[in-house]
């Protein structure tokens, strides 16, 4: 008889709620560490950081909602609101970034000139996203959502649940979760069924991929944040399983890094079509056939994850995982 054996961990045993508060205080702290750089507007790369916790703060408070006794002045809602307008900032400044150092150097001097002026164009964008970005900070709407879950972490409320070893309920958590991210329909773009099987299309050409991707990408990018979230309610509880459980999770990441890269092309097409406001393969051919290049190779990294994924075997694998979190051991 197979006995599956689990870790041992010398930590005390932690309940629903300490995970919960652990986890607010954490993003929150990280958080509001970067908002007086991010004001000041001297480095992008704070503004990234303040971004990513806002959107782990939000994960947590939606991950442990079950448990949380939260005042009204704190939501998931007022919290998301606060992360789209710095995303809004930070948006402009990947593709300012992209534009310059990614394809502006590969591009003739006549392609150049043009995107001189939609370089100019995303910077007036980008000033007027930054001043979004620091009236909603200085806002007292903001200022009442900081103090209030300040008070919140220093004296926590929670519901009756909070109590329950988080080892016995971790499964409960994470499995929805996982279930509407194997459920979700981009999965099976670009699959065939043969022989009763799902069978991913690994040989459509560029153009092919192109078609597809103008008629149904809005799935995928619907699948990346999907897949976002994901991965920062997996990141909550790391140390409650084994590698393979870090190993999934960056599956996950890259699941949403890939399908990032085919967003971030076509929202760069889209401004570019837009700015130029003709057919962008006549007006930046270069530059087009950079953008549909990227999109296939991003496109082709995917396709090995949606293979991997779709197969039952890892999806199982998947879910044994979660089902079985280290045993803590308060000795």
């Amino acid at each position: 008889m197979n006995v599956k054996t689990s870790t041992k961990v010398k930590t005390q045993v932690k309940t629903l709620g300490d995970a919960a508060s652990e986890a607010i205080d954490k993003y929150f702290r990280k958080t509001v560490a970067h908002e007086a750089e991010v004001l000041k507007d001297k480095d992008a790369e704070e503004l990234h950081q303040m971004r990513v916790g806002m959107r782990r703060l939000r994960s947590a408070v939606t991950g442990f909602a079950l448990v949380l006794d939260l005042p009204k002045q704190i939501s998931e809602r007022k919290i998301g609101k606060v992360g789209r307008i710095l995303g809004t900032l930070r948006d402009v400044d990947v593709m300012l970034e992209t534009l310059q150092n990614r394809y502006y150097p590969n591009l003739p001097t006549d392609e150049q000139e043009v995107l001189d002026e939609a370089l100019l164009s995303l910077l007036k964008q980008r000033r007027r996203a930054l001043k979004r970005v620091r009236a909603v900070l200085e806002h007292k709407s903001y200022q009442s959502l900081k103090e209030s879950i300040e008070n919140w972490v220093e004296k926590p409320q929670f519901r009756a649940i909070e109590h329950l070893p988080i080892a016995e309920v971790l499964p409960d958590l994470l499995l929805p979760q996982i279930s509407e991210f194997f459920l979700h329909p981009a999965w099976l773009l670009g699959t065939e069924y043969e022989d009763g099987k799902v069978k991913v299309a690994d040989d459509l050409s560029e153009s092919a991929v192109e078609e597809k991707l103008a008629a149904e990408g809005t799935i995928l990018h619907d699948l990346r944040k999907q897949a976002k979230r994901v991965r920062y309610l997996m990141n909550l509880f790391g140390n409650f399983y084994g590698p393979s459980y870090e190993g999934y999770v960056e599956d996950v990441k890259a699941v949403q890094e890939c399908l990032g890269d085919i967003q971030d092309c076509e929202v760069l097409g889209e401004f570019l079509t837009d700015f130029v406001d003709r057919d962008l393969k006549k007006e930046l051919p270069k530059l087009a056939g950079l953008l549909a290049e990227n999109r296939y190779v991003a496109w082709q990294k995917w396709q090995v994850l949606q293979n991997k994924y779709l197969s039952s075997e890892v999806r199982e694998a998947l879910r044994s995982t979660l089902i079985h979190p280290v045993v803590v051991d308060g000795g």
